[in-house]
């Protein structure tokens, strides 16, 4: 146990579930969605109720286990260490991704406020990068400095959402309200693909599940915690995203960088400085939660034995440094593959694969509480299938090229847990003979 345990209260856990879910999702994702019209509001609410029901799960399986890593440890638990190590890699895969797109739309935003900055693959690839190296040294500093930043972010990010709340309601024009389905797209498909799209906004639910050794009576913090932040999450991001489409066209819409700096206008120009700012917060507060748990997850599969060591290793803040430093310095690497697509185009692909990743973590965790209440709790159990069934509908809407790079992710990881099994089995085998 670190120094920095038992720091972590309801509104630290609250905040860092809310504060990596509310990121750059809901700031660039109406341009991402602009393109499917209103149905993409359908898509919002079956993500809504789906992490509703997912938050109940992991809320139930938190207060189950002592053991730190959340999705990671149920799994474990439930299906052995093959299992626990390829979720604890795939969620980790998914946070590395996650990571680098929230990077790309904090430049984005930057973008918005320093116009210098806007349209320059470079420089914008350049802030992105500033940005995970200054919030991975604020996580290296120690677990209590991070959950005490994250939760100041957090509150302060909510704000530029109820202004444009407050907006939409004020000066929303129904004119800009675009077509149902303006790509007459089949309903289960453009359904499945704003599910996948906007789940990407929920990703992070779990974040107050994982540091479980460094919060404060945790099976009973972290349940309602977790609840409570996809609540609160769920009512913001529908809001917020029907004012966006009453406030701002549809062509301006699908082309912006910064949707809620053009939706601000009606505020004048101190109006979208203001809210450029917000976002600008609001990433960086989704971009210090993910790095956190970027570091965290190794940690805790590499204590468990099954990783190197040498990730474990937390310093006299109680982080993990080494395995923070790796982590920020693969998802800094994917910025220079990413930014010749384009700002959009970089975050669309970044959030599939980010969102793909994570739920396997998710769908796993759903089998692992059937299987623990099957017979002892029809309820839980039915709750347990709803919650893998929004996985497997919000994984359908991937994409062909996305799921083949996805399944090839995870053959990886079976292939380095055999390698590391391996080395242990021969390590043990000289110890032996040298005895």
């Amino acid at each position: 146990m670190s120094a920095s345990a038992k720091k972590m209260g309801f509104w630290q856990c609250w905040g860092m579930s809310v504060g990596v879910m509310i990121g750059s999702g809901i700031f660039l994702l109406p341009a991402v969605l602009a393109p499917f019209g209103w149905i993409s509001l359908l898509g919002w609410l079956l993500t809504s109720v789906g992490t509703i029901v997912l938050a109940l799960v992991l809320a139930r399986l938190a207060g189950t286990t002592d053991h730190a890593g959340g999705p990671y440890a149920y799994v474990k638990e439930s299906f052995g260490d093959l299992a626990g190590f390829l979720i604890g890699w795939g969620y980790w895969v998914g946070v590395v991704f996650g990571v680098t797109a929230i990077a790309v739309a904090f430049a984005g935003y930057m973008g918005s406020i320093f116009p210098i900055f806007a349209a320059n693959s470079l420089a914008q690839a350049a802030i992105a990068a500033a940005g995970i190296g200054a919030l991975t040294w604020i996580n290296i500093r120690g677990v209590s400095q991070a959950a005490t930043v994250q939760l100041v972010l957090t509150i302060l990010k909510i704000i530029p959402l109820i202004v444009i709340i407050g907006l939409g309601i004020s000066y929303g024009d129904m004119d800009n309200f675009p077509a149902f389905n303006p790509q007459e797209l089949p309903i289960t498909q453009a359904l499945a693909s704003t599910a996948l799209f906007t789940m990407w906004a929920f990703i992070g639910i779990e974040a107050a599940v994982i540091p479980t050794d460094e919060v404060e009576n945790p099976k009973k913090i972290i349940p309602i915690a977790v609840v409570c932040a996809a609540l609160s999450v769920s009512c913001l991001y529908v809001g917020a995203s029907v004012a966006i489409m009453f406030l701002v066209p549809l062509d301006i819409l699908a082309l912006s960088e910064s949707p809620f700096v053009d939706a601000a206008a009606h505020l004048g120009p101190g109006g979208a400085l203001l809210v450029g700012v917000g976002a600008l917060i609001s990433t960086a507060g989704a971009l210090n939660g993910n790095i956190f748990v970027m570091g965290q997850m190794p940690m805790l599969v590499a204590a468990d034995g099954l990783a190197p060591s040498v990730i474990a290793k937390k310093n006299t803040g109680g982080a993990p440094a080494i395995a923070l430093m790796a982590s920020s310095v693969f998802s800094a690497a994917l910025l220079v593959l990413n930014f010749t697509d384009g700002l959009v185009g970089a975050f669309s692909f970044l959030i599939s694969m980010s969102t793909l990743s994570i739920l396997a973590p998710y769908g796993l965790s759903a089998l692992a509480e059937f299987k623990r209440s099957y017979r002892s709790a029809k309820g839980w159990a039915g709750v347990a299938l709803l919650s893998l069934l929004y996985t497997l509908i919000a994984a359908a809407g991937s994409g062909w090229y996305v799921t083949l790079m996805g399944v090839g992710l995870f053959l990886f990881g079976i292939l380095l847990f055999k390698v590391f099994h391996y080395q242990q089995l021969s390590m043990s085998v000289k110890i032996s003979e040298t005895e």
